[in-house]
């Protein structure tokens, strides 16, 4: 049997967009503390922005992103609430080629023993869009910071890998 994790990358390009009308890049809390996850764990970020609330914008930034050559991974950071401005997986489950469950069913469950039931209430998920991973974390920065230094980054090689497997 040989070894399955001979397609593995040691780094991988992560694009990172933070969904919110209130905050802008210089405030950008959440989005610092993914990139800063990613950067430990020896990744890139090769592209950053922020978007408001918006279905259709959050839809073309993430179409825009997967697109480009020099992006292997896509984080993004709010819009996962309940309220009604809390629209990215709205925006972004029509794109999922397929989902990954698992992650949203994990950041869930270890949240609640860090933070209590109330954090059963995040939407957080997780899918393919043209080959490219597309993680959506909250917008809280302690959240974004687990979730990614915990959930994303130590898998991340093992995913783009298995996806840029040729077939």
């Amino acid at each position: 049997m040989g070894d399955h994790h001979h397609h593995d990358r040691r780094a991988v390009d992560v694009a990172v967009l933070t969904i919110s009308t209130s905050r802008s890049l210089d405030g950008d809390d959440s989005g610092d503390a993914i990139v800063a996850a990613i950067e430990d764990a020896g990744h890139t970020v090769t592209a950053r922005d922020l978007v408001g609330d918006e279905i259709g914008v959050i839809r073309e930034r993430v179409e825009t992103f997967a697109d480009r050559e020099d992006v292997d991974v896509i984080s993004t950071t709010g819009g996962t609430g309940v309220t009604d401005d809390d629209v990215t997986i709205e925006a972004l489950r029509p794109l999922f080629e397929r989902e990954l469950p698992g992650f949203g069913e994990r950041f869930r469950a270890r949240s609640v023993e860090e933070a209590g039931p109330h954090a059963m209430l995040t939407r957080a998920t997780a899918g393919i869009v043209d080959d490219v991973p597309v993680f959506c974390l909250p917008g809280s920065e302690s959240a974004a910071a687990f979730g990614t230094a915990e959930l994303v980054t130590p898998m991340l090689g093992h995913l783009v890998g298995l996806l840029s497997e040729p077939e």
